[in-house]
């Protein structure tokens, strides 16, 4: 069987929460110095590099007391007004849902073996006995609901984080490019830490507070675990969804209205929409994103400990090796904090060419650190050989195996982010070849924009395809599944990365509507077009990850359900398969409709205010700000329930009237369309805003040929961006959670249909 590891399990119960506290430590000191920025001015005219040290002639006179008090006011806004509020009006629902779902496996997963408290013959050594399934129904409602909370918790963490840091961000533009940079990345950084080490910390301390009931039942521990994740990507759901619409709907309105029809910039304090457009920047893509990657990586964690509980690991109960995925997450947070360092204090940035090569290092040296990181936890925490458990046969693995498991998602994920970074950032040919397509107006636009969104699904497809085919030849499902846990061991970089690009992105909104000076505003509008690249970097590690996570879910699928093989060619398995494949884009069609129909009120209302009130244009009177946050609210609360319950629902229906081959035919069906849809949308829609900014920052001369802003290439580039806006922001990125979200929820309620489900096959 091999030697044991070499770490113990007293020192892994000790090494895994540290790392977790480590994380939340490190984010605290990060926050720390954030808000060393002071955001009154009688704070800062007292400081020793106060405002009124450095403000000397950059502003040419500008009354700095009064941009501090101006940009005070509007973070506020942005903060109090519209993100905290609308948070508030979405976790009421979603709470609801929350309760009214744990309600719903306990029902289902309780009625498997009648209510029964009697326990049952274990799945697979049929000899000793485990714990009944009431008990698993119990715990499994009690690990959604952990994994839920813990969801909400880390999106309105980041949410909070992210409008305290935008000011501060603006303010500090004035000091220069590299000053701005450092107090973006550092609030990112507190996002990525703090949701890495608490989605650790809460699944570390579930499994030994399961354990405490379970015992040596190490199948039922984490059978029961599974529910964590299904609750971390349910939350998510509705947070991507809801916060998608919420901000392309207040985008679209900004853009249509101020920029084409008026003519006025994108930030302007006289349009309407443009409040609620910078609260949207915070809840979809900081506070959705955030629960997003949490679901991911809750995800990709429970698969890898279901799969291995029935290893020689679980049947062992070798519990360093069981481990194996949480190690391998604690390494991640210790990698990401001396990767950190990198970017805040080991170099400093000085000019604005290289932030964008600066957010790029993070990404190369934390997947460098981490491939040293996955060998010593290989190593340590591995037997030097094992069994897992193949599809009713046993494949014997060696350590260093895994290691290439891990290591192979990990460099997929560089890949995926490269790639992405190639087709969406305007230094390179293809977005610049968009931007050149807007001299002849908005439809050759769009026409390089989607072929350039479906060419570059390419690369990422095949990346994705070998790490699937050598961690499967190398260690079954679990070794996808680890390959997945490896693509999101360097999250806590990942995520910071991708809050920078919002922060920097409502800095600068922040700096247009306090009136500084055309030279802050450069430099923020720099900082925020890295951002957007890093966002669609985030966007393709989500995916990618998504893809490989839903995988390992649907081996541990297939073999909770007991199916030996999926055999495609019977009909039960291909309209399962046929109907999955569809449901990315009925999903998409609704989100996108969504969106749409929101933006639909935004612009009447934006126009109306132009139309009515008078002095509006002049800048005399203020728009009426809070009508337009309302429109987004109520729009985004009421349209995210049809495509939540589509994705919800449908592993359930099919699962209980067509049973589990069909269940497995459609989750092969969505998660290979569902793949594809969302990296082509999510780039698409980055290349076309990019190709925006391009034309705008009129850096180069082929970019001054097509503009300035306002010109016929510039408005085309503009109606690009808008149609670009729900790709990028809400269907795309939405799309890795149905395919993740439908896998782990058929896994959790796998022993009901496996019981129960096929009912419309048994009548006839």
């Amino acid at each position: 069987m091999g030697a044991v590891a070499i770490l113990s399990g007293l020192l892994t119960e000790i090494l895994i929460p540290a790392a977790a506290v480590v994380g939340i430590a490190f984010a605290l000191v990060q926050w720390l110095l954030v808000s060393k920025v002071k955001l009154s001015p009688e704070d800062s005219a007292n400081s020793k590099d106060g405002v009124s040290d450095y403000l000397i002639e950059e502003e040419e006179g500008l009354n700095d007391h009064n941009v501090v008090v101006k940009c005070a006011e509007i973070q506020s806004a942005i903060s109090e007004a519209g993100a905290t509020s609308f948070l508030f009006t979405e976790y009421q629902y979603v709470g609801i849902f929350m309760v009214a779902f744990a309600v719903l496996i306990f029902l289902f997963l309780g009625s498997v073996e009648g209510f029964s408290t009697k326990a049952q013959p274990c799945t697979y050594s049929k000899d000793t006995y485990c714990k009944p399934a009431l008990a698993n129904a119990g715990f499994s409602t009690i690990s959604f609901l952990l994994g839920a909370t813990t969801s909400l918790v880390s999106g309105f963490l980041g949410m909070k984080i992210a409008t305290y840091a935008n000011a501060r961000t603006t303010l500090e533009a004035r000091k220069g490019v590299g000053k701005a940079f450092i107090i973006a990345f550092r609030s990112g950084a507190v996002m990525g830490f703090l949701l890495a080490a608490n989605g650790l910390l809460v699944l570390y301390i579930a499994i030994n507070l399961f354990k405490l009931y379970y015992g040596d039942d190490w199948e039922g521990i984490f059978e029961s675990i599974t529910g964590y994740g299904l609750g971390g990507s349910s939350m998510a759901l509705f947070g991507r969804v809801g916060g998608g619409i919420y901000t392309k709907a207040a985008d679209v309105g900004a853009d249509l209205v101020g920029k084409v029809e008026r003519n006025i910039p994108e930030d302007d304090p006289r349009n309407p929409a443009v409040i609620a457009d910078n609260v949207g920047d915070n809840v979809g893509d900081i506070a959705g994103m955030g629960s997003d990657l949490f679901g991911s990586y809750a995800e990709s964690s429970c698969a890898a400990l279901v799969v291995a509980s029935i290893s020689s690991f679980g049947v062992n109960h070798d519990f360093t090796a069981m481990c194996y995925p949480l190690l391998i997450s604690s390494m991640g947070i210790i990698v990401c904090l001396i990767t950190t360092l990198f970017a805040t204090d080991f170099f400093e940035i000085k000019a604005v060419k290289e932030i964008e090569p600066a957010l790029k290092w993070q990404l190369i040296i934390s997947t460098a650190l981490m491939t040293v990181g996955i060998a010593i936890i290989s190593w340590i925490a591995l037997p030097s050989t094992f069994t897992i458990f193949s599809f009713g046969d046993q494949k014997q693995v060696k350590n260093w195996e895994l290691f290439f498991c891990v290591a192979i998602g990990l460099w997929a994920g560089l890949v995926i982010g490269f790639v992405t970074e190639y087709y969406t950032s305007n230094a390179y040919s293809p977005v610049q070849d968009v931007a050149d397509s807007c001299r002849t107006g908005a439809a050759t636009n769009v026409i390089f924009g989607l072929a350039l969104g479906y060419k570059s699904v390419i690369i990422p497809i095949f990346a994705i395809a070998i790490s699937i085919f050598v961690s499967f030849s190398l260690a079954a499902m679990y070794g996808i599944a680890v390959a997945a846990l490896g693509m999101l061991s360097t999250i806590a970089t990942g995520l910071a990365i991708d809050a920078y690009g919002p922060i920097s992105d409502n800095a600068g909104g922040i700096a247009e509507m306090a009136g500084m000076s055309h030279r802050i505003r450069e430099r923020t509008d720099a900082l925020d077009a890295a951002g957007n690249t890093t966002a669609a970097i985030g966007k393709g590690f989500a995916i990618g990850s998504a893809a490989l996570v839903s995988l390992a879910l649907f081996g541990a699928f297939v073999s909770r359900a007991a199916i030996s093989t999926v055999d495609v060619l019977t009909p039960k398995v291909f309209i399962g398969l046929i109907v999955g494949a569809m449901l990315p884009y009925w999903f998409s069609a609704m989100t996108m409709k969504s969106v749409g129909s929101a933006a639909l009120k935004m612009v009447e209302e934006v126009r109306r205010q132009f139309n009515t009130i008078p002095g509006l244009m002049d800048g005399s009177t203020r728009p009426d700000y809070a009508t337009c946050v309302k429109i987004s609210t109520d729009a985004s609360i009421k349209e995210m329930i049809p495509p939540g319950a589509l994705v919800m629902l449908t592993p359930l229906i099919v699962g209980t009237f067509f049973g589990v081959e069909t269940l497995s035919g459609v989750l092969a069906g969505s998660l290979v369309s569902g793949v594809q849809i969302a990296i082509s949308a999510s780039n698409t829609g980055g290349a076309w805003d990019n190709a925006k900014k391009y034309i705008e920052a009129g850096a180069s001369d082929h970019a001054r040929s097509l503009g300035p802003k306002g010109s016929d290439p510039h408005k085309a580039a503009v109606i690009g961006d808008t149609i670009g806006d729900p790709l990028k922001d809400t269907s795309g990125p939405s799309l890795n959670i149905l395919i993740k979200l439908m896998a782990v929820e058929s896994l959790v309620f796998a022993p009901f249909f496996a019981t129960h489900g096929g009912l419309l096959f048994k009548i006839f």
